[in-house]
């Protein structure tokens, strides 16, 4: 399968359509994907290595390597509570005599992780007709570019989608998502700057439903998650959008910068308060040197990631597979 017919494939999985037709199977794919965020995440790699390294080299296993493996978890930025989880769960194994060598726990450690965070590959579903997404997210996060890839990606899959631009404050995102509408075939509902952004919202899903398009995805204002009268009015926005459709949004997607490291548990956790969250979009991973916040944000809040962005390209955001960033970050060092 050519490179383009991968990613179809991949995103086809992820909204549960018929994909297109396959000369490599699941695996193939899945160690493609895995190929190319060990690349991409080398810096989240390279700065967890140096202490992996030390614990995984071959030796038999000792009351010390429990203490360095938990340091190295919480300094990686996979919180206190899943780093705790992991260690109890692999010194289980090792009391159990499967785990007796540092190679035996890089395997049983990424493994772990995968296991931790998604047992099951995350979906967004289609079913509604049309399906609303809305998006949110502080600002710089990579919302409007997040809403923009996804356009061009369900566009790729015969999807007819609508584009609401209800972020009415910065007029560079609607010339932003302009470009991107017309580059995917998508359609755009905007208004003025500064006009009501809930209006804006309850329009696309509207002129979607008079269309018979498949997908309505919402880009709202980035806001701070401490602004409480930007939560109210991002509440209205969902709120508004429910009255056009009583059973939408289908999904909610929060847009974490992954350079915030812990402060992306606290945006997770406020936006949550405000809307329904479904789940996150997890952008710049490449960019951190601590890539363990994806297993915080999955083990503390239980919000499943369902997209990585590991950097600017439009193939560089990806359906986020558990496994596969897990091999990427926690397996033996090279």
């Amino acid at each position: 399968m050519s490179e383009a017919g991968d990613e179809r494939a991949i995103w086809a999985e992820l909204f549960e359509l018929e994909p297109p037709p396959a000369e490599e199977d699941q695996g193939t794919r899945r160690r493609g994907l895995l190929g190319r965020l060990r690349e991409n995440l080398s810096r989240p790699r390279q700065a967890i290595s140096p202490q992996l390294a030390g614990i995984f080299a071959p030796k038999l296993i000792t009351a010390d390597v429990w203490d360095e493996l938990e340091e190295a978890l919480i300094t990686a930025d996979c919180g206190m509570d899943a780093s705790i989880a992991l260690v109890d769960q692999l010194r289980e194994e090792a009391g159990q005599g499967r785990i007796t060598n540092g190679s035996e726990l890089a395997t049983a450690l990424a493994t772990a992780v995968g296991g931790l965070m998604a047992p099951e590959p995350p979906r967004i579903s289609l079913r509604a007709s049309p399906t609303v997404i809305l998006v949110v997210g502080v600002n710089g996060s990579g919302k409007t570019t997040t809403v923009g890839k996804l356009a061009h990606r369900l566009s790729e899959l015969g999807q007819k989608v609508v584009i609401g631009a209800a972020d009415t404050f910065r007029a560079a995102a609607v010339d932003q998502l302009a470009v991107w509408a017309e580059r995917s075939g998508a359609q755009l509902v905007r208004q003025g700057p500064g006009a009501d952004p809930g209006a804006v919202a309850f329009d696309a899903v509207s002129s979607a439903r008079a269309r018979g398009a498949d997908v309505v995805l919402v880009d709202t204002a980035g806001r701070l998650q401490t602004q409480r009268n930007l939560m109210d009015e991002l509440r209205k926005v969902s709120a508004v959008v429910g009255k056009a459709d009583p059973t939408a949004p289908h999904e909610t997607l929060l847009v974490l910068d992954a350079t915030t490291g812990q402060n992306g548990l606290s945006q997770a956790r406020l936006f949550g308060e405000a809307v329904p969250l479904s789940g996150v979009v997890l952008t710049k991973l490449d960019g951190t040197a601590k890539g363990g916040i994806a297993v915080a944000i999955n083990r503390e809040l239980g919000i499943p990631i369902k997209l990585a962005g590991v950097g600017e390209k439009l193939q560089d955001l990806q359906p986020f597979d558990a496994k596969a960033y897990a091999q990427a970050i926690f397996s033996a060092p090279e």
